[in-house]
């Protein structure tokens, strides 16, 4: 193991005006910290510690089995919070990646390069840097007649003419291991901020003749921090047109990519189309020949081949083949729809089995039940399957019809083929082939609304 990471997470993010930490904002559906994971772990990084301060618990548990974490207590700055590192690398002497947990557009490739160019040319720390047309914020490169680094001078404490200086620093560093750890105790807090600046490391190491090398990167958006909501949004946009373009481009139709959301870790099939208003969050995997939309959203969703889904929420549900959902039903967790089930408007099913072939058409309740194939479930059926303390199982056989408007009170179970009449409230068991029907005997009152007219006189 030669190279290593630490991803500095330990501030509150001010300007985002939250009580979640900054770097667990998520950007396309991810924290934007696990972006930065990926990206130190796809260029060969094989250790990586995260500093945490504000919210360390949460910290703690988005980087669980990814990443060691260390914490700042006090944020004194960014020199200091690298050296709370320093103890997990005592014998460790290889290239050392430093870089900041809120910049979630960059890419493995470009930390790649870094290292090369870090390696190949001897220095002691190289420094990834961009040319902008407008550096406002950023801490400005200073560079030697020779074209290497002298300092980083944050724009507080630069002179008038270092603020002209266009290349700026992108906060991320290539540095050897070895020594730097004893170089950040030689900082002190001596600038407009009051803070121990790891851009002084640079001072430092120029100033006794060590190299510091820029590399300047292709393309600096990868390297925009997010400080507040509006650039949180900024970086989603970026992200999420990326991620449809990769989807169009293997096969998938978006028809208005402006009004589309996909999350990154999910998946889309060959020939789908996404309509409008549609959201494809978390896991959610989609077959091909789907069509999805317009206004469905789908979370951690696995849906088949040849679906199609309109105006639907599909949360942690599996759905089969050629199905149809919606308009309007929703799919709560643990729903399992066999292939060419049909799920109608204004339908809700919760943890439960809808075999081949059955449909659940229109308004209707099925919680917690086990439905066979070639099941027909009328209007405003309902699975009345709490009773205030406990849920229970409603078990329907293949090619059962139940009425409209029944109520099933579980635990029941109606056998293969049963028929329930419209209307009925059942209670009991209906074996295979069985009618269960439960009415009210019908009042008839003559001459009604004669009487009602001459009550009114």
């Amino acid at each position: 193991m030669d190279l290593a990471a630490v991803i500095l997470a330990a501030g509150k993010g001010t300007r985002m005006n939250s009580k979640l930490p900054k770097v667990l904002h998520p950007v396309c559906g991810s924290p934007m910290l696990s972006y930065v994971i990926d990206a130190v772990t796809g260029a060969g990084v094989s250790k990586i510690v995260v500093v945490a301060g504000y919210g360390a618990e949460l910290v703690s548990r988005e980087v669980e089995g990814k990443a060691e974490l260390v914490i700042q207590a006090e944020q004194l700055g960014t020199a200091h919070a690298l050296s709370q590192a320093g103890p997990c690398f005592k014998d460790f002497s290889g290239s050392l990646l430093v870089l900041c947990g809120d910049t979630p557009l960059i890419e493995a490739e470009t930390l790649v390069e870094l290292v090369e160019r870090h390696r190949n040319t001897g220095v002691a720390a190289t420094v990834l840097t961009a040319e902008v047309a407008d550096p406002a914020g950023y801490g400005r490169v200073i560079r030697d007649g020779q074209g290497q680094i002298s300092k980083i001078v944050e724009q507080k404490d630069a002179s008038p003419a270092e603020i002209l200086v266009r290349e700026v620093n992108s906060g991320i560093y290539c540095f050897d291991a070895a020594g730097l750890f004893d170089v950040l105790k030689q900082i002190t807090p001596a600038n407009a901020q009051g803070e121990y600046y790891l851009t002084d490391v640079i001072s430092i190491y120029a100033g006794c003749g060590q190299g510091v090398r820029p590399v300047v990167i292709k393309n600096p958006r990868e390297f925009s921090g997010i400080n507040d909501r509006i650039q949180l949004a900024g970086a989603e946009q970026y992200l999420r047109s990326r991620v449809l373009e990769d989807l169009m481009r293997a096969g998938v139709t978006i028809v208005d990519p402006n009004s589309t959301f996909v999350s990154r870790k999910a998946s889309v099939g060959r020939d789908t189309v996404l309509y409008p208003f549609t959201f494809v969050e978390g896991d959610t995997i989609v077959g091909e020949d789907c069509s999805i939309g317009p206004g469905s959203r789908l979370i951690d969703a696995i849906v088949g081949n040849g679906v199609v889904i309109q105006n639907s929420i599909i949360i942690k549900s599996c759905i089969g083949d050629n199905c149809s959902v919606g308009p309007f039903a929703y799919l709560r967790p643990e729903t399992r729809l066999g292939q060419g089930v049909k799920v109608g408007d204004f339908v809700e099913i919760k943890k439960s089995l809808i075999g081949d072939g059955s449909k659940v058409p229109h308004l209707s309740y099925v919680g917690d039940a086990t439905i066979g194939e070639k099941v027909n479930i009328g209007a405003g059926t309902i699975t009345c399957n709490y009773d205030g303390e406990n849920k229970w199982p409603t078990i329907i056989g293949d090619g059962a019809f139940i009425g409209s408007n029944t109520n099933l009170i579980a635990p029941v179970e109606v056998g293969r083929k049963a028929v329930t009449g419209a209307g009925s409230t059942i209670t009991k068991n209906i074996p295979s082939g069985a009618l269960g029907i439960e009415r009210a005997k019908q009042v008839m009152v003559k001459h009604w609304s004669g009487r009602k007219k001459d009550s009114k006189n």
